[in-house]
């Protein structure tokens, strides 16, 4: 026997009430009457017509199947706000993301590497078993036992004084809400860029902000929409030796020194 439970009638009630909408307001912009609509959020109507539930859909933006399967008062607001912003698992054929990983043989996590050849290609492989199978992996000592680990290649100098052209290792993020503002990651994207080493602040409007550690470049917004992966920090790997201590830098520490020097003596 099927006991799969449905949210409909809270659903919209909690919708409605997000919206701050009196039950009146509600009918209004449905189409519908006050008697109805508070019969359908009640749950006296036990069939809501098919009509009624795509009128609800494309009120709110939300499938009919995250209607009437998914307890929606239970789901934090950034992921209610990527459910209308497009983000439905259902509305985009049921494909729930799965992280993609590999084992060795005694069945332990690798990390795998994206080479810079197949950074083009993360972006529609990234949930593809048989596409992360095929990228080089590896173990490394003294990585925490817990979480995924992700090892991907920089380019350009907008995080600086991170080298340019380093290997940065990161951890998966699962839940985007315990990202802390201003948190190094890999952000992985929709867009043409692929992926984006930044310091990432969630906006509690839907919103990713990414800055560079360089000032150079400005920071800009994306919608948590445009963001398929975030992948926080770890440690990074280079090839250059760091730069002896610059005249700047010894400049710096003489003024510093000096300021030192006339308060003790005040």
């Amino acid at each position: 026997m099927n006991n799969q439970k449905v949210f409909f009638p809270t659903n919209i009630k909690f919708l409605r009430e997000r919206k701050k909408l009196s039950q009146e307001a509600m009918a209004e912009i449905l189409g519908i009457g006050r008697s109805k609509y508070n019969a359908l959020e009640n749950g006296q109507t036990k069939a809501p017509q098919p009509e009624d539930l795509i009128h609800f859909s494309n009120t709110f933006k939300i499938s009919i199947d995250s209607l009437l399967k998914i307890d929606l008062s239970k789901i934090s607001e950034l992921k209610l706000r990527e459910l209308e912003a497009g983000s439905d698992i259902y509305l985009q054929g049921g494909n729930i993301r799965v992280l993609a990983i590999s084992v060795d043989k005694n069945n332990k996590e690798n990390m795998e590497y994206v080479p810079v050849k197949a950074k083009a290609g993360y972006r529609t492989g990234f949930n593809d078993p048989e596409f992360i199978a095929a990228l080089p992996k590896f173990s490394m000592p003294n990585l925490p036992k817990s979480g995924t680990f992700r090892m991907f290649p920089t380019t350009g100098d907008s995080m600086l004084p991170i080298p340019e052209g380093c290997d940065v290792i990161c951890k998966f993020v699962a839940d985007w809400l315990q990202v802390k503002p201003r948190t190094l990651c890999i952000v992985v994207l929709k867009g043409e860029q692929d992926f984006v080493f930044k310091l990432v602040t969630i906006g509690s409007e839907g919103t990713v902000l990414l800055e560079s550690l360089n000032k150079l470049y400005a920071p800009y917004t994306v919608t948590v929409s445009e963001v398929l992966e975030i992948w926080q920090f770890h440690s990074y790997q280079t090839q250059e030796v760091p730069d002896t201590q610059t005249d700047l830098m010894e400049i710096k520490r003489m003024i510093s020194s000096l300021q030192d020097q006339v308060l003790k003596k005040l």
